[in-house]
């Protein structure tokens, strides 16, 4: 059982009541500001210029995004050192095999090591080689937020990159779909809006993991905490009944929800 503002909510799927409604909106406006940037792996595209360049920065940085914030920041904050701030550049020369090795299988970050990460490079600096962007790419392969996810995975799958893009679209996805809000949601303090053009914002699909779920249970959203594409795309629609023109801005809401929630426990 749980309470939000004295409403009682069970954690079975909740009809979406005017209050909870409104204090999502509340909860949204309230964290989808500029200061959400600091200590978040978004923060990295927003230090560099030219769209390209900033592409190429959000994603390699949603790609090392997982386990402990602290450690992971400090990991793209080295490669960004590496890169002298130009990530688009870097990879398309290949100056990234002075720092990863193909022989090298000394650990890099948790599961990615040295051989891993120069695969992932190396295969990503072949898309930019026959594409331009990874933004072209999308554009030719993708439709919706559901089909651009799966270009994605399917492209690094060819490759044989299984580990830091997932192979398919079973899974959550969760970096690949918080890469992808990046992108495309425009006018936000946080999100770039590059690929406004190309997808559809009210296609994106939530970036769902433990932590997103726990809260979209709790609110009564979803009776699942699996981390699975299904669940995702069932959260997405119901944050849709709140943001029909941009269901993501949903994320920002649970996020300040579950900040809200681990306050009251203190």
């Amino acid at each position: 059982m749980f309470k939000l503002q004295g409403v009682r909510l069970q954690n079975t799927i909740q009809a979406m009541t005017d209050e909870l409604k409104q204090r999502l909106i509340q909860l949204a406006d309230r964290y989808e500001q500029a200061d959400f940037l600091t200590g978040d792996p978004s923060w990295f595209m927003h230090q560099v210029s030219g769209d390209s360049n900033r592409e190429a920065t959000a994603f390699v940085a949603s790609a090392l995004s997982y386990g402990s914030r602290k450690q992971f920041m400090q990991k793209i904050g080295l490669i960004m050192q590496w890169a002298e701030g130009d990530i688009d550049g870097w990879v398309r020369s290949g100056a990234f095999a002075s720092h990863f090795d193909a022989a090298d299988h000394h650990c890099f970050y948790r599961l990615y090591d040295n051989s891993l990460m120069c695969s992932f490079l190396t295969a990503y600096s072949e898309l930019l080689a026959n594409h331009g962007t990874l933004g072209s790419y999308v554009a030719a392969e993708a439709t919706d937020g559901l089909s651009a996810v799966a270009a994605i995975c399917d492209y690094f799958a060819s490759k044989g990159i299984g580990q830091i893009v997932p192979k398919d679209t079973t899974s959550a996805c969760k970096r690949v779909c918080m890469f992808l809000r990046w992108m495309v949601r425009s006018n936000s303090p946080v999100d770039l809006g590059l690929w406004s053009h190309i997808i559809d914002r009210r296609t994106l699909i939530i970036p769902l993991d433990t932590h997103v779920a726990r809260q979209a249970t709790n609110l009564g959203l979803i009776t699942s905490k699996s981390s699975s594409m299904a669940t995702a795309r069932r959260l997405t629609t119901r944050l849709a009944e709140v943001f029909p023109d941009d269901p993501l801005r949903g994320d920002f809401a649970l996020f300040g929800y579950g900040v809200n929630e681990s306050k009251q426990k203190e």
